[in-house]
C-alpha cells in the first residue's frame, strides 16, 4: 500500500493528543498527557527510552545523525533445554538436615553445595538479540532538539530542526502486528539513510533480501556447559516514498527519500521451554507480509488503541508544582529538594506504561529487567528470581487495573509444576512440586550459585499465592478450577517435605535461608526461617479454601488444616523485633540493613500481620523495619513503601517513595537503579503508591489508608479492589471527598476510611457513591 508524507503527518497529528514542537513543552500539555521528555539524546542505555510489545523491545536512544534502536526479544535466552537436578541430593539430604539441626551451619553449607546444588550450579542468562543502526549521512548540526515517551499512545518520539526542516521520528512496538514500526519524516528536503543490523552474538549472518528487506539470523550463546539450542532472526521491511534505495554491503541505503517507513520483526525458534522446533525466518516472513499491507498510521493507531484500552482504565493525579515543568531527567535530579508530587504520578503511569509493554499475554513473564537487556551476560542473567523480584513484578498488576499483564506468570507457574516436580521427586523424593530461588526460560528449578542464597525451597510457594490473588480480585471460579492442582502439588510437596523441628516439635523446612542473609551463627542455612512459615499458612490456607469453593479435596483441607498449625509461629525477640528466624538471631546477623526484609512478608504481601488484626505482631515488624532502615536497594527501598504504608504511616512510605525517585535509585530514563538497572523496583514503588491510596483484603476495602501529608489533595480513578471492584478516589484537605465503587460482582462489602466504617450491598454493574470522611451514601 502507498501513503503520502502528507498522509502521515495529518494522520499522526490529528487529534486532542497533537503537539507542535514549541507546543510539547508546554507544562499544560505535559500534565495532559503522561510524558518522559528530554533536550538532548540519550547517552546511556539507561537514559534511552524503551517500547515493548510483550515480545518485541527496543531501546531508542534518539540520536540525530545516527539513531540506535538496541533490541530484545523476550524468547531469546543463552543454552537450551537442560535438567539440572543434582544426582547427589537425595541421599545427601537427611545428612544436611541433621546438620542444620546440631548447628553445624558451615558444614551443613559445604555438603550442600556439593551434594544439593544443581548442575551447572547457575542458569541461563537473558541475552539481547542486537541493534538497528540508523545513520543519516551530512544531516549536519541539530537545533530545537526534543524527544519524548508518550505514555498513553506508546509512541517515543525525536524531534529537531536543522536548516529551517523540523525532523520528526516515530517509534512504537504493536501488539496487533507483532511488529515494531519506525516512521521518519522530515518538513522540507530530502532524507538519506544507511540501515543496518548488527548483534554482540557470535556466528551471525546478515544479508539482503531484494532491496528492501535487511535479515538477520543466528544463534544464541552456550552457557555453563549448556549448549546453545535456539536460532533466531531479526529482519527489517524498508518503506521509502521517493527517492532511490540499493541494497549495500553493510545493509541498505536510501537516497533522496521524502519519508521512510521501517518495519521490523524478530523471532527465534523458542516454541516452550522444552520445544526449540520453530522457524525464525519464516515467523519474521509473515509478520513482515501481513504488515506491509497497513500503513504507518494505520499500524500506530492500532497499536496505540491496543495500549490505551489498558492503559487508560487508570488516571492519578496528585497535584503538579513547578518542578513539573522540567524535562525528567532534571525532574529526577532535583526531586529531592524541589518538591514534585506529579513526579509520583508519572512514575505510577511509567509503571503501568512497562508492564503493559513487558508482559503481554502468550509472551513471557517480566524479567529482572523487564523486556530490556542490551548484554549477553546481563546482571544476575536478568533472569526470575522468586525470592522478592518475580512478585514484585506483578504487586501492581490487579490493583492497577492490568490483570492481562499476569498472564505469563499463570503461565510460568504451570510451566514450573512440570520441571519443579522432577525436581521434588528426584531431590527430595516428594509429590508435587518445587522451585527455589531462582528460574529461567528452561524452567529449571533446583538450587543455584551457593547454599546462602539458592537452597531456598519456597520460590514456588510463594508463586502460588500470586494464582490465589488474581482468582480473589477477579473471583472466577473457572479459573481458580484450572490453578487449583497448580497449588495443590504445591502444598502436597511441603506436606512431604516438613520436619519437625526436635527442639519444639513444630513443621519447619529445612534446609533452607531467610533469603540471601547471613544470621551470624556460621552461615545462612537454617530450619524454618520465619519468611518460609509465613509464605505456607498463605499456601496451606489459600489451597484448602480453593478446595472448599470448588466442593473437593475434603481431605487434603483437613491435612492442611492440621499442618498449619504445627507450623512454627512468628516469635517477637530481644529488641521487640519480629524475628526473621526461629532462633533469636537478629542483633547477630552481620548486615544490620540487610536489603531483603523476608521475615515482613507477613505484613506485605501478606495480610496476616496488620495493625488492627495483630497489634502486637504489627509492632514487632515496626521495630524489625526500624532496624533495617529506610534506604536500600531500589526494589528493596520499594518494599518498604509499601510496609510502611501497611503499618499506615503514609509521611514514612512518602519520605521513602521520595528517595526511590531521586538520583541515586532512578535513572534518567525513569528506570529503577538498584543499582545496576532492575525493573522490579518500579513495580514495587508503584504497588506502594497504591497501597497509600487503597487497601484491599477479602471483602474489606480501605480508602486513603497511609494517605501522606504531601499529597492533601488529589484524585485517582479506576483502581481495583478484591472481589471484582473497581475504585475513583477524590480528596481533598487530605481527607476523602468522594468514592465511587463499580462493582462487576454482588455482595458485601465493608468499606473504611480514616475512623469511619460502613457494610455496604453491592449489586453488579450498579455504582455506589460514598461521599466525605463519614462514608455517607449518596442516593
Amino acid at each position: 500500500m502507498d501513503w503520502t508524507r502528507r498522509e502521515t503527518m495529518t494522520a499522526l497529528a490529528a487529534g486532542p493528543l497533537a503537539l507542535s514542537l514549541e507546543g510539547a513543552a508546554r507544562a499544560d500539555i505535559a500534565a495532559a498527557r503522561p510524558l518522559l521528555w528530554y533536550r538532548q539524546p540519550a547517552a546511556k542505555w539507561t537514559e534511552a527510552l524503551p517500547v515493548g510489545n510483550g515480545r518485541l523491545g527496543a531501546m531508542v536512544f534518539g540520536g540525530t545523525e545516527t539513531e540506535r534502536l538496541q533490541l530484545n526479544e523476550g524468547t531469546l535466552w543463552a543454552g537450551g533445554p537442560y535438567d539440572p537436578v543434582n544426582p547427589l541430593a537425595r541421599e545427601a539430604l537427611p545428612k544436611v538436615r541433621d546438620l542444620v539441626f546440631a548447628g553445624k551451619i558451615a558444614e551443613a553449607e559445604a555438603w550442600t553445595n556439593e551434594a544439593l546444588l544443581g548442575r551447572p550450579k547457575t542458569q541461563m542468562p537473558y541475552q539481547a538479540l542486537g541493534n538497528l543502526l540508523l545513520r543519516f549521512p551530512g544531516l549536519g548540526q541539530a537545533s530545537a532538539y526534543r524527544r519524548e515517551l508518550d505514555l498513553d499512545s506508546a509512541v517515543a518520539t525525536t524531534r529537531f530542526a536543522i536548516n529551517g526542516s523540523e525532523h520528526v521520528r516515530r517509534v512504537i512496538a504493536s501488539v496487533p502486528d507483532q511488529v515494531i514500526a519506525v516512521r521518519l519524516e522530515a518538513s522540507k528536503g530530502k532524507l538519506d539513510l544507511d540501515l543496518a543490523l548488527d548483534s554482540p552474538h557470535n556466528g551471525i549472518v546478515a544479508r539482503t533480501i531484494g532491496k528492501d528487506q535487511l535479515l538477520l539470523t543466528g544463534r544464541n550463546g552456550d552457557s555453563a556447559g549448556v549448549h546453545g539450542a535456539l536460532r533466531f532472526a531479526a529482519q527489517v521491511l524498508v518503506q521509502p516514498e521517493g527517492g532511490r534505495i540499493e541494497a549495500t554491503s553493510g545493509g541498505i541505503a536510501i537516497r533522496g527519500a521524502d519519508a521512510v517507513t521501517l518495519l521490523l520483526a524478530m523471532a527465534t525458534s523458542f516454541r516452550r521451554f522444552d520445544d526449540v522446533s520453530g522457524d525464525p525466518e519464516a515467523l519474521v516472513d509473515k509478520a513482515l507480509a501481513a504488515a506491509r499491507r497497513k500503513s504507518f498510521p494505520q499500524i500506530a493507531a492500532d497499536a496505540s488503541a491496543a495500549h490505551r484500552r489498558m492503559f487508560r482504565r487508570v488516571t492519578l493525579d496528585l497535584g503538579a508544582t513547578p518542578a513539573a515543568d522540567a524535562p525528567t531527567d532534571l525532574r529526577i535530579q532535583q526531586s529531592q529538594e524541589h518538591p514534585d508530587p506529579a513526579l509520583a504520578a508519572l512514575y505510577f503511569a511509567y509503571a503501568r506504561y512497562l508492564l503493559i509493554a513487558c508482559s503481554q499475554p502468550g509472551g513471557q513473564p517480566a524479567t529482572l529487567q523487564g523486556l530490556w537487556n542490551d548484554s549477553l551476560n546481563p546482571p544476575w542473567g536478568s533472569k526470575y528470581t522468586v525470592n522478592i523480584n518475580t512478585e514484585m513484578n506483578y504487586w501492581p498488576a490487579h490493583s492497577a487495573n492490568l490483570s492481562e499483564c499476569a498472564a505469563p506468570l499463570v503461565t510460568l507457574v504451570r510451566e514450573l509444576a512440570i520441571t519443579g516436580a522432577r525436581t521434588a521427586r528426584e531431590m527430595y523424593g516428594a509429590r508435587g512440586w518445587v522451585c527455589h530461588h531462582n528460574t529461567d526460560g528452561w524452567r529449571a528449578t533446583a538450587p543455584i550459585d551457593g547454599a546462602p542464597w539458592g537452597m531456598w525451597p519456597t520460590g514456588g510457594a510463594w508463586l502460588c499465592t500470586h494464582l490465589w490473588e488474581q482468582y480473589d480480585y477477579h473471583r472466577d471460579r473457572a479459573f481458580l478450577a484450572s490453578v487449583y492442582p497448580l497449588m495443590a502439588g504445591s502444598a502436597r510437596f511441603f506436606l512431604d517435605t516438613l520436619v519437625q523441628d526436635p527442639r519444639t516439635g513444630r513443621l519447619v523446612t529445612n534446609p533452607s535461608i531467610s533469603p540471601e542473609n547471613q544470621h551470624g551463627h556460621g552461615g545462612a542455612l537454617c530450619a524454618g526461617p520465619t519468611m518460609d512459615m509465613a509464605i505456607l499458612r498463605d499456601l496451606f490456607a489459600q489451597t484448602a479454601e480453593a478446595a472448599t469453593i470448588l466442593g473437593i479435596g475434603a481431605g487434603m483441607v483437613a491435612e492442611l488444616r492440621a499442618a498449619t498449625a504445627r507450623l512454627a509461629p512468628y516469635r517477637i525477640g530481644r529488641q521487640g523485633q519480629l524475628q526473621e528466624w526461629q532462633e533469636d538471631w537478629d542483633a547477630d546477623a552481620p548486615e544490620q540493613q540487610h536489603r531483603h526484609v523476608s521475615h515482613l512478608y507477613g505484613l506485605y504481601p501478606s495480610h496476616q500481620i496488620s495493625v488492627t488484626e495483630t497489634p502486637d505482631l504489627a509492632a514487632a515488624a515496626r521495630r524489625a523495619l526500624e532496624i533495617r532502615g529506610d534506604r536500600a536497594t531500589g526494589w528493596a527501598t520499594a518494599w518498604r513503601i509499601n510496609l510502611w504504608a501497611r503499618l499506615r504511616d503514609g509521611d514514612r512510605a512518602h519520605g521513602i517513595l521520595n528517595f526511590l525517585l531521586g538520583p541515586e535509585r532512578t535513572y534518567p530514563n525513569l528506570f529503577d537503579a538498584h543499582p545496576p538497572f532492575q525493573i522490579d523496583g518500579n513495580f514495587g514503588g508503584a504497588a506502594g503508591i497504591v497501597e497509600m491510596l487503597l487497601y484491599s483484603a477479602g471483602d474489606t476495602l480501605e480508602l486513603l489508608p497511609a494517605l501522606p501529608s504531601a499529597w492533601p489533595g488529589g484524585s485517582v480513578t479506576g483502581l481495583r479492589g478484591r472481589g471484582a471492584c473497581t475504585i475513583d478516589l477524590a480528596w481533598q484537605g487530605g481527607k476523602l471527598a468522594r468514592a465511587s465503587l463499580y462493582p462487576e460482582r454482588s455482595g458485601t462489602r465493608v468499606i473504611r476510611c480514616g475512623g469511619a466504617e460502613r457494610t455496604v450491598r453491592l449489586t453488579a454493574g450498579r455504582r455506589v457513591v460514598l461521599v466525605g470522611p463519614a462514608l455517607t451514601m449518596q442516593a
